[in-house]
């Protein structure tokens, strides 16, 4: 491994933070997520078209720029440190690698050059709370997650025109906004149960872009049984990090790719793995950055005369948090190069050690601040929340180190795997 960024990843990092210090900061990340679509779309339109993010790490066929999923993550990582909200990690991280490895070639043709230039968003849709189930990160994804019978999640049905969908799909990341569904539904009934991916234009969701409390008689009412999809934005701890429930009723799909026995799980796994580097990165720079606002006020902020920050006690607080979000750079910096060059089941472990370096960092930062590190009006909070949000969507810590230890098979009495 060569653990020098070359000129290329430098600039993008530069650029990136650049852009982000003058456009996304505290006040303007506020005004993104009152915004219908949970983010800023003019800030979209800049990091796609101008800095070309959303295909960073597409080949060039499809429009997008080559890189590999290092890049991506440390694109992410500027994004992480302001927190910018955008529909990168639902677009790029989550749906478009699972268009490139299982979609036909017309479909990839279609959809991801669009995809590239920023003019179509995509969201993951999962049934429940399954999304780190179904990336491989917390548990088996060849599991029942999908759904089935009366486990619930999502059905798919074949007709004489297609197929059609029936479920729900809970915390679907920008779901509300996607202009593409993907979505994770189960098929063929319980003699032959599988799971298949479907792709659900936007031209045939209803969209409803209100609050969860506002609509919660309409979803158990008499609308309820019309045919079609319903999009609901989610009140949600974190956000900067919107989430949807959708409701799919008789919906017509296409299936993803043109063949029913394509390994969906295995492709989900290998999307896991480099989303779970990705979102490493990303923690790590939403961690660095709150650590360095923390250190800049308590050199400034004084207690009995002199700068709280030249208290010894302080100083190993400090000393301990720098360790711990360095050592969790480490693990996503390595976490993101072997996902790119094809090493597997090293993402949940980098993630792991990014979201509790980011929980712990946040959570001292909120310390440190004192009484104005509780309030609204800081920007404390902000980085909590997002480390609380993190971890209850894509952990919990323990949870992710269990089953990396699991599919290591350190504890199960056998040979140990290389």
């Amino acid at each position: 491994m060569d653990a020098t960024f070359t000129a290329e990843q430098d600039e993008i990092r530069r650029t990136l933070r650049e852009l982000l210090l003058k456009r996304s900061g505290p006040e303007e990340v506020r005004t993104a997520v009152q915004t219908e679509g949970g983010y800023d779309s003019g800030l979209w339109e800049t990091l796609a078209q101008q800095l070309g993010l959303p295909g960073l790490a597409f080949p060039e066929a499809y429009g997008g720029v080559g890189c590999s999923v290092t890049e991506l993550a440390l694109a992410s990582e500027e994004l992480g440190r302001s927190l910018a909200p955008s529909p990168l990690l639902a677009t790029a991280v989550l749906s478009a690698p699972l268009l490139l490895a299982l979609g036909s070639e017309g479909q990839r043709a279609a959809l991801l050059p669009r995809i590239a230039s920023g003019e179509l968003t995509a969201a993951l849709a999962v049934s429940g709370a399954s999304l780190t189930t179904a990336l491989g990160l917390t548990g088996d994804n060849r599991g029942d997650w999908a759904g089935g019978g009366r486990a619930g999640g999502v059905q798919a049905r074949r007709t004489d025109g297609g197929w059609r969908l029936y479920g729900q799909a809970d915390q679907v990341l920008d779901g509300h906004s996607a202009d593409l569904l993907v979505v994770a539904a189960h098929a063929g009934g319980f003699a032959r149960s599988r799971t298949l991916l479907f792709l659900v234009r936007d031209s045939l969701v209803q969209e409803s872009l209100v609050q969860e409390s506002l609509v919660r008689d309409s979803l158990g009412g008499g609308g309820s049984g019309r045919a079609g999809a319903t999009r609901v934005r989610l009140t949600s701890l974190d956000g900067t990090r919107s989430q949807a429930r959708i409701q799919l009723r008789d919906v017509e799909a296409e299936l993803l790719g043109d063949d029913e026995s394509a390994d969906v799980t295995g492709a989900l796994a290998a999307v896991g793995d480099s989303a779970a580097a990705v979102l490493a990165a990303e923690a790590v720079g939403a961690a660095d950055r709150v650590l360095e606002r923390t250190v800049e006020y308590v050199k400034q902020r004084e207690q009995f005369g002199r700068a709280i920050g030249s208290f010894q006690a302080v100083k190993h607080r400090l000393a301990d948090l720098y360790v711990q979000v360095q050592a969790a750079r480490s693990a996503a910096y390595y976490a993101a190069w072997a996902t790119a060059v094809g090493e597997e089941r090293v993402g949940g472990l980098a993630l792991a050690q990014a979201l509790e370096a980011l929980r712990i960092t946040s959570s001292e930062a909120v310390q440190l601040h004192g009484g104005i590190g509780f309030t609204w009006e800081h920007e404390a909070h902000l980085y909590f929340k997002r480390a609380a949000g993190d971890e209850l969507l894509f952990g919990p810590v323990h949870r992710l180190r269990e089953h990396a230890a699991d599919a290591a098979r350190l504890f199960g009495g056998g040979e140990v795997a290389v």
